[in-house]
């Protein structure tokens, strides 16, 4: 499949994502439990059928090294998700989320021992300063918002406060998640499909110990106002409409992902991602008119800026562009 093709899968599928994201946390701010495991289950179904051949196909890794990733996946998917549910904006979540490299690169120095260059490190620093900036912003809006609520004021705070923890240990456990992940792909070799299908098949039966709070949404879901889809003319509710999209945008913007990570360098995906993360930040301000002040829009800026510069993408442009099937040798593509 030509780059061209997965680009307009990730940005098409990851940006709706986060609109019908959005439009079913603000109608139900407690409703994560039931998104991750909807998607959780499509793309488990998807992967048992096209990847583990109804089970007849055995994994190229080991299934016990599967149960140790499935854990730190599964925690940081419910995590991330249940967070919304602790006073966090969205524009944040997303920013929060963006300072990935940060934690990477600190357990990448405590626990491989890597060493990076100083451009390295003063990327990272903008990307802590964007981070700190907008984080501290919202904590000066959260604490305005709950002086004029006297009455629930202080529990609002300590929610957001939670909630900023939740993201912090969400953040690291994803990063140690990919650090596991590079040495097991380094030791078995990478299969990214696989490993796609057993991280979200294996989790599935952890969603009993979430099921009361699965199944009250559900009902409430089923309580909202009827929706008729365009074109086909089914009517369904609303809430269950923007959950299926959700789980259909998801899977469209991982196999994006997955298409690119094959195609094209680390570098490239990389971008990608970002400039991805970036579009859906402006249209969750734009349509959703969430709260964003010049120096959210300042702190969003360092991130951004620091995530281009730790992938070097001013000295990288040319030869990135070639590295894509179709512009590179033969020899540059067989190392992805």
């Amino acid at each position: 499949m030509h780059p061209a093709v997965a680009v307009g899968l990730v940005f098409g599928g990851c940006c709706s994502n986060v609109v019908f994201l959005e439009l079913l946390v603000r109608r139900f701010p407690g409703c994560g439990n039931i998104v991750t495991f909807s998607q959780f289950l499509f793309i488990a179904l998807e992967g048992f059928v096209f990847e583990a051949n109804f089970g007849r196909k055995r994994p190229a890794i080991p299934i016990r090294n599967y149960f140790i990733m499935v854990a730190m996946f599964f925690t940081v998917s419910v995590v991330n998700n249940y967070a919304l549910n602790l006073n966090i904006a969205m524009p944040l979540h997303m920013i929060f989320r963006s300072g990935s490299l940060i934690a990477s690169m600190a357990l990448g120095i405590i626990i491989l021992k890597k060493r990076y260059s100083v451009s390295k490190y003063s990327s990272i620093a903008l990307v802590s300063l964007g981070i700190f900036t907008c984080t501290f912003m919202s904590a000066k809006q959260v604490a305005s918002d709950s002086s004029s609520h006297q009455e629930d004021g202080p529990q609002a705070f300590l929610w957001w406060l939670l909630g900023i923890a939740a993201l912090t240990f969400a953040l690291l456990m994803s990063a140690r998640m990919g650090i596991f992940q590079e040495t097991l792909y380094k030791k078995f070799g990478k299969h990214s499909k696989e490993a796609l299908f057993y991280n979200h098949a294996l989790p599935l039966p952890g969603f009993l110990l979430l099921a009361p709070n699965i199944y009250q949404h559900a009902v409430l879901f089923s309580q909202s106002e009827l929706f008729q889809v365009p074109v086909i003319g089914l009517t369904l509710p609303i809430m269950w409409f923007y959950l299926l999209m959700n789980v259909i945008t998801q899977y469209v913007c991982i196999r994006g992902v997955f298409i690119l990570t094959t195609e094209c360098t680390s570098l490239t995906v990389t971008l990608v991602v970002t400039l991805r993360k970036f579009v859906s930040l402006i249209f969750s301000i734009l349509y959703f008119q969430n709260p964003f002040t010049g120096w959210h829009w300042l702190g969003t800026a360092f991130v951004f800026v620091g995530t281009l510069m730790y992938t070097e993408l001013w000295s990288s442009l040319g030869p990135l562009l070639a590295r894509c099937r179709g512009r590179g040798r033969p020899e540059e593509r067989k190392e992805q």
